[in-house]
């Protein structure tokens, strides 16, 4: 049976800065009943910032938080439902503007959601278009994330790597030792922009921890996307509390 919709929103230009990581620095985050979902062999994180808009939880549009960012790191995971591979991603750190969101979010779904100051930028005309995020915490400098790309969409391809990032459906987080929160994110298949510039600038031992600066910091990323987004639309979490091997 279907679970109930909890949220509907559009999310909007996802940038996505992708890296190479040894899998063993993730078996801290993944949840019971999961493991790392690999593309060539290796596993891998990525950097998103992306727009929240027109968001309505259970149906309803909350005064102040129907429209913002979000900067998260996220990493790649299946699970096996009894009968096939799901394929999904879990969340090492969510980060958006409001408190409450994050209480919310923490709350229901057991997320890593934390609040920061937060901006964006979304420039185009005919041949180019460029997207930003801003986000910084108290006193702290800034982070931020630029992207150039042609403003013309394409189809993603088949295998491909844009595939595999882009395309997963299921948010895994870890309740206990014993216990996975499972929920499904409905959309159709994006679009993307092909990317010609990108700079990111973060500081990602205060953000994400020591373990990540090797994979990230002043490395060059395996690749980046940005995406159009579309219509979203997350499902009440449901739980997992056996394997189905």
């Amino acid at each position: 049976m279907q679970k109930r919709k909890f949220l509907s929103a559009s999310w909007e230009y996802l940038a996505m800065f992708n890296y190479e990581i040894d899998a063993a620095i993730l078996q801290q985050y993944i949840p019971p009943y999961t493991e790392p979902d690999l593309f060539d062999g290796r596993a891998m994180i990525s950097i998103v910032g992306f727009l929240f808009n027109n968001t309505r939880v259970l149906g309803v549009k909350w005064p102040g938080f129907v429209n913002f960012e979000e900067v998260n790191l996220r990493y790649y995971i299946r699970h096996f439902n009894g009968s096939e591979w799901e394929r999904g991603v879990g969340f090492v750190s969510e980060i958006v503007p409001s408190a409450v969101i994050a209480k919310l979010a923490n709350g229901l779904f057991n997320e890593h959601y934390s609040t920061a100051l937060m901006s964006h930028s979304i420039q185009s005309d005919k041949n180019e278009l460029n997207v930003s995020y801003k986000w910084k915490r108290h006193n702290e400098e800034w982070n931020s994330m630029e992207l150039v790309a042609e403003n013309t969409l394409t189809a993603i391809v088949p295998g491909s790597e844009e595939e595999f990032i882009l395309e997963h459906y299921v948010g895994y987080n870890g309740l206990n030792k014993k216990t996975t929160v499972a929920y499904r994110v409905e959309h159709p298949a994006w679009q993307v922009f092909k990317v010609r510039d990108h700079k990111l600038q973060c500081n990602v031992e205060r953000l994400y921890g020591k373990s990540f600066v090797p994979f990230v910091q002043h490395v060059q990323p395996r690749s980046v996307f940005l995406a159009r987004g579309s219509a979203v639309n997350v499902r009440m979490p449901s739980k997992i509390t056996a394997a189905t091997f």
